[in-house]
């Protein structure tokens, strides 16, 4: 029998992958539909509007999943403000966190001295935020904060994980959409969904 080509078997788990995160959506709770998700943006949007209007502020995205969240807001911000991103990760697609992994940080001299917003999906455990802010703090900005769709709700939190701007509240539960994905997959959901029994 002829063995399995790397290629054959790396299709085999993408195609698995992909039969999985749709039986997943199929069976998945809602937990904010599309039009509570929209509210929470537009609340956002207000918030911090008055807090950054006058201030020239940078805001931060942090990829992947603060892409889908950082669009949404920042269409609705009426002010002049510059953007760029990071990319800093534990997840690596899977359902479990691991090590911290920076891809990419800002230029320091586009920080320092500026009032620093930084966008992400949810704010979980937290230890890439604590990791964000504290790689972030070291270039001196004038002021900074994170603004994140959905905060869950436990008592994992690292310590000094905090967003000072948040969406809406999530229950303890494995979520996907607006951002955050399941394997992957489902980041650009408008609403945001919970695994069926986790």
């Amino acid at each position: 029998m002829k063995p399995k080509t790397p290629h054959v078997d790396l299709q085999a788990q993408i195609a698995a992958t992909l039969a999985e995160a749709r039986a997943v959506m199929a069976e998945a709770d809602c937990l904010h539909d599309a039009a509570a998700v929209k509210a929470a943006y537009d609340r956002l949007g207000h918030e911090i509007t008055a807090r950054y209007a006058d201030l020239n502020p940078l805001i931060l995205t942090v990829m992947n999943g603060g892409l889908l969240p950082t669009a949404e807001i920042v269409s609705r911000l009426p002010f002049a403000f510059e953007q760029d991103y990071l990319h800093a990760t534990r997840y690596r697609g899977a359902t479990t966190g691991g090590g911290l992994v920076w891809k990419r940080q800002p230029d320091a001299k586009r920080i320092s001295g500026r009032h620093v917003l930084v966008i992400d999906d949810i704010l979980d455990e937290g230890y890439t935020l604590v990791a964000i802010r504290k790689a972030l703090l070291e270039f001196q900005p004038a002021s900074f904060a994170v603004a994140v769709t959905c905060e869950k709700l436990h008592d994992r939190r690292a310590p000094g994980a905090v967003a000072e701007f948040v969406g809406v509240k999530v229950e303890d539960r494995y979520v996907f959409g607006c951002g955050m994905d399941y394997k992957e997959y489902w980041r650009q959901l408008p609403a945001i969904y919970a695994v069926k029994g986790l």
